[in-house]
């Protein structure tokens, strides 16, 4: 049984580190733009190759990532790392393309309710939007992502009906963006629901530009991400030592955390080329930055030096 299960499994999967911007939007303390950079750059020398650093979304929404520009400009490229920003509108691509962003992420949700508390707009307005923003990143030659948030369950509306997220998908999907990650922002989502979400997701979206991003509100990240595994999934959002979640989704707490996804993965023998000390000694350096200890769970139980 064993056997037949780690046969579904993909060899390698690609982690997406999330920590410098979901992670630090929803904590208090603004963290200064020399520790962020330090921070990026630790968690590139792990040996993760995706690492979405900021969002250029308006300061006056999210403090904590108001110094966008000024994070890309003392990042250094780094061979085989591919830095991305959030961008939320045509102001924020703007923003993003003088600073020498190579790679961003746009962001709608399968929840009407959540989309217009998020960015105030309805899922249609916010697709039409990345239609317009489209053909500029592609004339720079960007990679685009697009996350679709409140797959599972909504804080507003309660559970999202798979059908709901496949209209998104298949929009997204069309315009040809390159990768899709289906966010389960409030950490509700249980194997069951992954299951069935993933079965009605394949004849939209193929299984290389699926991603998954499970929040831990529940305990359930890791069983979910057991489930994405065994339909072969091979890309995964997580953020360094649990940090963050989404500041206008009520209850939504941490991110899975990157440590823990790593000892799942290795133990399984899944290849990640990520480097799992190093990636808690950036954790370790972020939480003297917060003030704090952060909630991942292999991170509380190494050792401290």
């Amino acid at each position: 049984m064993a056997a037949d299960f780690l046969a579904q499994v993909p060899a390698r999967v690609r982690v997406v580190e999330v920590g410098p911007r979901d992670g630090l939007q929803n904590e208090a303390a603004l963290v200064p733009t020399e520790d962020k950079v330090r921070f990026v750059e630790m968690l590139a020398e792990s040996g993760l190759s995706d690492i979405e650093v900021t969002s250029f979304v308006s300061p006056k929404r999210v403090p904590q990532l108001a110094d966008a520009e000024e994070v890309f400009a003392r990042l250094t490229p780094r061979p085989g790392v591919r830095y991305s920003a959030l961008v939320p509108n045509a102001k924020g691509l703007e923003r993003a393309l003088a600073a020498g962003v190579r790679a961003i992420a746009l962001f709608t949700a399968a929840s009407e309710t959540f989309n217009q508390r998020n960015i105030g707009m309805t899922i249609a307005e916010s697709l039409e939007g990345f239609r317009a923003l489209l053909p500029t990143a592609r004339a720079h030659g960007l990679w685009v992502r697009a996350y679709v948030s409140t797959a599972f369950v909504c804080p507003y509306e309660g559970q999202i009906a798979p059908e709901q997220v496949v209209a998104v998908v298949q929009e997204l999907v069309a315009m040809g963006v390159d990768e899709v990650s289906i966010g389960d922002t409030i950490g509700h989502a249980t194997p069951n629901a992954v299951a069935r979400l993933t079965e009605a997701l394949r004849p939209v979206l193929p299984l290389e530009r699926t991603a998954y991003h499970f929040h831990d509100t529940r305990g359930t990240a890791l069983a979910n991400v057991l489930m994405a595994l065994q339909y072969g999934v091979a890309i995964l959002d997580s953020a360094a030592g649990g940090a963050g979640g989404c500041p206008f989704a009520p209850g939504a707490a941490g991110n899975l955390a990157t440590e823990d996804l790593l000892y799942l993965l290795h133990g399984m023998g899944i290849e990640t080329g990520v480097s799992l000390e190093q990636v808690v000694a950036a954790s370790r350096f972020l939480e003297t930055r917060l003030g704090h200890p952060l909630p991942g769970k292999y991170l509380q139980g190494a050792k401290r030096i």
